[in-house]
């Protein structure tokens, strides 16, 4: 991959929360959400990040958007139309103004992000005028096809965001995501308050999306079978650190990590026929103020040995675009999710 191809890279990408306490507020020790992250992404792909709850993903996600100052590494994004590659980890926010109608968001809950008082003329407006793309019949038509875009009626542009479902205030965040014609829409758990059967028009409302104007998803979820719908590459996260970086079809043909392959076990199937062979992890996830020696996962992993409670594993490449952090990942001999009966 060149790197004119892509579209956004993040490179070893860290975040500390500093732990204070006393009255003189001492830095005790520091959370390390996010702890050298590196992925990239090219214009018109979808790359899924995923990860049990507390992994850092959304940390990861809000550092690309600004609203988190990482604590290290760099997000360079490339401007549109051939211009320079820009890194936004070093950008203060005034620099980031003429950035942000590029990179959009998509958050968890539809209802919290929706202001209440605004009907949704003026939540999809509002962008446009801020940012002085239209005014008068310009916006006006601006907002009219935003709504049609998500599937929603012009008569509900009059409407409050109480008298919506929770279905169709998702498909309001969209249209109000859109309304600058970004060029990565960073997706935060979009579908993990609504229901299954919402869920599955959500995602093809965004897949629908994606192939009409071609723009660039990160897709934040900790739900595997949802990503696999959705996304060519995945990255798979533990305690702040990335443990599978891999295209889908690798994956979840072939998991490198056992972390992958608990995780693989236990989504469910559609098949009536399917034999489950869910593995269950044992104790809790680790904890990111003080992780445990060598390879974080080694107290839930059932092929841990010594050395994994000694040395951390390093990422590395073991085949084309798939890189694992396991000591044993050539020697395991794991199963990919048909064979553990989670074929979707």
């Amino acid at each position: 991959m060149s790197a004119s191809d892509i579209l956004i890279e993040v490179k070893n990408l860290k975040k500390y929360f500093p732990i204070q306490k006393g009255v003189f507020k001492k830095v005790v020790g520091h959370v390390k959400a996010v702890d050298g992250v590196s992925f990239s992404i090219r214009q018109g792909e979808t790359l899924g990040l995923v990860g049990e709850s507390g992994c850092g993903k959304t940390t990861v996600g809000r550092m690309i958007m600004g609203a988190y100052r990482p604590t290290g590494g760099e997000i360079w994004f490339q401007t549109p139309d051939g211009g320079p590659r820009l890194n936004l980890a070093e950008m203060t926010p005034a620099q980031m103004r003429p950035i942000r109608p590029h990179i959009q968001m998509i958050f968890q809950d539809p209802f919290a992000s929706l202001n209440p008082r605004m009907t949704v003329r003026e939540i999809l407006a509002e962008p446009l005028i801020v940012n002085k793309v239209a005014k008068g019949a310009a916006l006006e038509g601006r907002v009219r096809e935003l709504i049609e875009l998500v599937g929603l009626k012009v008569q509900y542009l009059t409407r409050y965001p109480h008298a919506f479902s929770g279905g169709q205030r998702q498909r309001i965040c969209v249209a109000r995501a859109m309304a600058l014609y970004p060029r990565l829409l960073v997706a935060d758990e979009p579908t993990s308050a609504l229901d299954v059967s919402v869920q599955a028009q959500i995602v093809n409302l965004a897949l629908e999306i994606q192939n009409k104007m071609g723009l660039a998803y990160l897709f934040i979820s900790h739900d595997l079978g949802l990503v696999r719908h959705f996304s060519q590459k995945i990255v798979l996260m533990y305690v702040g650190k990335v443990v599978e970086y891999a295209p889908a079809a690798n994956l979840f043909g072939k998991p490198r990590h056992p972390y992958t392959e608990a995780l693989m076990s236990n989504v469910p199937s559609v098949r009536s026929d399917f034999v489950s062979h869910k593995i269950i992890l044992k104790g809790e996830t680790a904890d990111p103020i003080n992780p445990p020696p060598g390879c974080a996962f080694h107290p839930r992993c059932v092929y841990a040995q010594d050395v994994c409670s000694r040395e951390e594993p390093l990422l590395r490449e073991i085949g084309p675009d798939h890189v694992v952090a396991c000591h044993f990942s050539e020697a395991l001999d794991l199963n990919g999710c048909d064979a553990l009966g989670c074929a979707i």
